[in-house]
């Protein structure tokens, strides 16, 4: 580490590790599949030799990857990842606290949020919305203090997580049936298409921002995301035509769009908020779900950029750390 170095935040996910500075100036994606993938411990050392940051703030959803027995070994693995690295890394738990190894380190667990939510509502009362990948974090900020469950299983029935993303959900587990024409069909329940293709043909997203593997680890042109959204109700370009495959994208997004609303909706209504904070690659979606619930919307791209607002969880424990 280089004292006059940056302070930079990192947010190790299942999936994807973010990496920003307090500054906003340095803002990164790395594509890292924990399940498959043990090149963690590699990306880590490349940063320090290339940032030689001055502090560095964790925070970590990764270890529910199912390479893990359980959720305290993959949070060990993780923090001696880090701790090769960082001897002198801050880990911020679920309550807002930054701690070490010798501390109570299952409060770490799926902990990202914490950052976020005490950052974006610092100074105002909302509902942080952060639409990532994979998940959704639905966190309810009154006085600056979050008031959400402390673990996915506490969040999952409290309406504060949803296991939804633009890129990787599986569209076979969000969806049942596509209408097209006068009939419904059933899906097949084979990882045919993910949310990404939808979100593709759509135009919400580009081919810089599918940064997953596709579902038949093929191409990611829009061509390529039509032969797979095809495919979930068995059938391939030459039976349906592009309208057909054009409005089961539309209807995918719908029923993200409205399971995400009906949320936001019971958040609100519980807490007595009126105010969603959008951030992460899926902000669109959120702005389109609070105008269907009828709520009002900001999202941290207007405030800090859009950059940041897909890192958002590793700026926040950037600043945090700062403050310290």
């Amino acid at each position: 580490m280089k004292p006059d170095g940056p302070v930079i935040g990192i947010d190790i996910g299942g999936a994807n590790t973010k990496i920003a500075s307090h500054d906003g100036q340095i803002t990164e994606l790395h594509y890292i599949p924990l399940w498959k993938d043990t090149r963690l411990p590699e990306v880590l050392g490349e940063i320090i030799y290339r940032l030689k940051p001055a502090k560095v703030g964790v925070v970590m959803t990764g270890e529910l990857a199912d390479c893990y027995t359980d959720k305290e070994q993959g949070v060990s693995f993780i923090m001696d990842a880090v701790d090769a690295l960082f001897p002198n890394a801050m880990y911020l738990n679920n309550r807002g606290e930054f701690i070490d190894s010798s501390g109570d380190i299952m409060s770490l667990a799926a902990a990202n949020w914490t950052a976020s939510a005490l950052l974006a509502g610092k100074e105002r009362d909302c509902i942080f919305a952060d639409v990532g990948s994979t998940t959704t974090d639905l966190i309810p900020v009154k006085h600056g203090r979050p008031l959400a469950g402390t673990t996915d299983f506490q969040r999952l029935g409290r309406h504060e997580l949803l296991y939804r993303g633009i890129l990787r959900t599986n569209i076979a587990a969000m969806m049942d049936r596509i209408g097209l024409g006068s009939s419904n069909y059933r899906l097949s329940s084979e990882l045919f298409a993910q949310t990404a293709d939808a979100n593709l043909l759509l135009g919400n997203i580009n081919r810089e921002d599918y940064n997953c593997e596709t579902a038949d680890t093929g191409g990611k042109t829009k061509k390529d995301a039509a032969r797979r959204l095809a495919r979930v109700v068995c059938a391939d370009t030459a039976e349906l035509d592009i309208d057909d495959i054009m409005d089961i994208a539309w209807q995918v997004y719908y029923r993200q769009r409205d399971e995400l609303a009906e949320a936001l909706g019971i958040l609100a209504s519980h807490h007595g908020i009126d105010t969603v904070v959008g951030a992460g690659l899926g902000e669109f979606i959120v702005r389109d779900a609070t105008k269907h619930a009828g709520l009002a919307c900001t999202l941290l791209s207007e405030e800090y950029g859009s950059d940041i607002s897909k890192v958002f969880p590793a700026y926040a424990v950037a600043c945090l750390a700062n403050d310290i």
